[in-house]
C-alpha cells in the first residue's frame, strides 16, 4: 500500500531517503547504462548498457537480525544479450546498445525478458540451476560415452545438491523486420503478443513465431521527401489487448484500436496540444518531440515527456491535457547552446509509481524530478556519488536563474549537461525507485521512520 506516501510531501525533506546502494557499471562508452526496467513484482531490475549487456539485480529478502530493514539489490545475473553487426547490403553498422528491456510475467520458476538493440529483440530465459544429476548409465562422471559392453548394472540417476547457477538462454530471436532503429517494444496484456516501433512502423509479433511478425501501423509516405514525422515511442494498454498509444516527434499522441482494422492506419483518438502563437520559436519543433509515453498502471492516463515537460494526458479528453510539469523551465534561455550541443535531442524518459500518484523524470547535472499529482508539490534530487552515501538523506536541490545565488542552489550556468539521467524505474508497488546516471545505477528508497 502506498496510502502513507502522500504524507511524505508534508516533509520538508520529502525525497527518496536512503541509499540502497550505488552501482558502478564500469566506465567506458560500452558501460553506459540505456535502459532500466523492474519486474512485475519489483523482486528483480534489469539494466542494458551500450556494450549490449544486460545485468539483472535480485532483491535479497529481510535479514532476520534486521527484520525493519528492507532488502538490498545485488547482482543476480550478467549475460550478453547483443553483439555488434554489420549490414554488408546497406553498408550500416548495427550497434550492439540495448534500447529497451521489457520483463514478460512469471508463469514458473524461471524468469523472461524481453531485450532489443536497433535491429534485433530476443526473449531470454533466466533460470536457476542448485541440483546436477548423477548416475548416467551411457556415460561416465566426466561426461564421456562408455562402452555399451561394460556396462553391466543398471543405474538410477540422482539429482545432487551443487553451488547455485544462474542461467541466461536466448529462446527466441525476433530480426528482419525493422528497416529503421527500434525505440520501442511493449508486452501485451494477453501475454502472447508484443509490438516493437522504430521510426516510421509498428510491428505485432507473437512469441512463438519469430520469422514473421504483422504490420499494424505504417507511416512512411510514399516519397521520402514527404516525410514530416517520425514514431517516437509506443505502448500498449495494460489491461485492454486490442489498444495501443504511440507518440511522434510532432508532439502528437494517437490511440489505436486493433478491432477497427488490421493496419491501423486511422486512430480511434488524436492528443494534442494547441501551440501558443506567442510561444513560437525555432527550437518549437524540437522541444515538442514526444520522447516517452507510458500508460497508467490504472489504464486511464497516459503520461508524456517532451523536452522541457511532462504531461498526462485523460484518454477521454483529446484537446489538451490535465495536467502539465515543467520539468527544466530554467533551460529556456540555454536552447541556442543546447542545440549546438546537441543535448536539445536527448530523449528522456519518465515513469508511473505504484499508484499512479507520483511521477517522475530526469533532468541534466545529475537531477531527477518527482511531481506529486494530489499536493502539486515537486522536488528536485541529485543522484551523485559525493552526496549519496548509504542511509544518507536525500537534499532537494534547487536551480538558480539570475540575481543572488543562495548557499543551497545552483546557478543555471554550472549545471554540467554531460550528467544526464534518461532512465529511471519505479517499484511496481514500493516506493524504491532505480536511477540510471550514465554508468552508474543509484537504487533509492523512501524515509523509515
Amino acid at each position: 500500500s502506498l496510502a502513507g506516501f502522500g504524507n511524505l510531501m508534508q516533509d520538508v525533506l520529502w525525497c527518496f531517503s536512503q541509499v540502497k546502494g550505488t552501482i558502478d557499471i564500469g566506465v567506458t562508452e560500452a558501460d553506459i547504462i540505456s535502459t532500466v526496467e523492474f519486474n512485475h513484482t519489483g523482486e528483480l531490475l534489469a539494466t542494458g548498457d551500450k556494450g549490449g549487456r544486460v545485468v539483472i539485480f535480485q532483491r535479497e529478502q529481510e535479514s532476520k537480525n534486521q527484520p525493519h530493514r528492507r532488502g538490498e539489490y545485488n547482482v543476480y545475473s550478467t549475460f550478453q544479450s547483443h553483439e555488434p553487426e554489420f549490414d554488408y547490403l546497406k553498408s550500416l553498422e548495427i550497434e550492439e546498445k540495448i534500447n529497451k528491456i521489457r520483463w514478460l510475467p512469471q508463469q514458473n520458476a524461471a524468469y523472461f525478458l524481453l531485450s532489443t538493440n536497433d535491429k534485433t529483440v530476443k526473449l531470454w530465459k533466466v533460470s536457476e540451476r542448485d541440483k546436477r544429476p548423477e548416475g548416467y548409465n551411457l556415460k561416465d562422471e566426466d561426461g564421456r560415452l562408455r562402452d555399451p559392453s561394460m556396462i553391466t548394472v543398471l543405474r538410477v540417476p540422482v539429482l545432487r545438491p551443487m553451488d547455485l547457477m544462474v542461467e541466461a538462454t536466448p529462446r527466441r530471436v525476433f530480426a528482419n523486420a525493422h528497416t529503421y532503429h527500434i525505440n520501442s517494444i511493449s508486452v501485451n496484456s494477453d501475454y502472447e503478443t508484443y509490438m516493437s516501433a522504430d521510426d516510421l512502423r509498428i510491428n505485432l509479433w507473437n512469441f512463438e513465431i519469430t520469422n514473421q511478425s504483422f504490420n499494424i501501423v505504417d507511416i512512411k509516405p510514399a516519397n521520402m521527401e514527404e516525410l514530416t514525422e517520425v514514431i517516437t515511442a509506443a505502448e500498449f494498454h495494460p489491461h485492454h489487448c486490442n489498444t495501443f498509444v504511440y507518440s511522434s516527434s510532432k508532439g502528437t499522441i494517437r490511440l489505436c484500436d486493433m478491432r477497427t482494422s488490421a493496419l491501423c492506419d486511422r486512430h480511434a483518438k488524436f492528443f494534442e496540444e494547441p501551440e501558443d502563437p506567442s510561444n513560437r520559436s525555432f527550437f518549437s519543433e524540437i522541444i515538442s518531440s514526444i520522447s516517452d509515453v507510458k500508460f497508467s498502471h490504472s489504464g486511464r492516463y497516459i503520461m508524456t515527456r517532451d523536452y522541457l515537460t511532462v504531461k498526462v494526458w485523460d484518454l477521454n479528453m483529446e484537446n489538451r491535457p490535465i495536467e502539465t510539469y515543467q520539468v527544466h523551465d530554467y533551460l529556456r534561455s540555454k536552447l541556442c547552446s543546447l542545440y549546438e550541443n546537441d543535448c536539445i535531442f536527448d530523449k528522456f524518459e519518465c515513469v508511473w509509481n505504484g499508484s499512479d500518484s507520483v511521477i517522475m523524470t530526469g533532468s541534466y547535472n545529475n537531477f531527477f524530478r518527482m511531481f506529486d499529482r494530489n499536493t502539486k508539490r515537486d522536488v528536485t534530487l541529485e543522484a551523485s556519488r559525493e552526496n549519496s552515501k548509504p542511509r544518507a538523506i536525500l537534499k532537494p536541490r534547487k536551480v538558480c536563474v539570475g540575481g543572488k545565488r543562495r548557499k543551497d542552489e545552483i546557478s543555471v550556468d554550472s549545471l554540467d549537461f554531460s550528467k544526464k539521467i534518461l532512465h529511471t524505474a519505479w517499484h511496481p508497488s514500493e516506493n524504491i525507485i532505480a536511477v540510471a546516471a550514465t554508468n552508474n545505477l543509484y537504487i533509492f528508497q523512501d524515509k523509515v521512520n
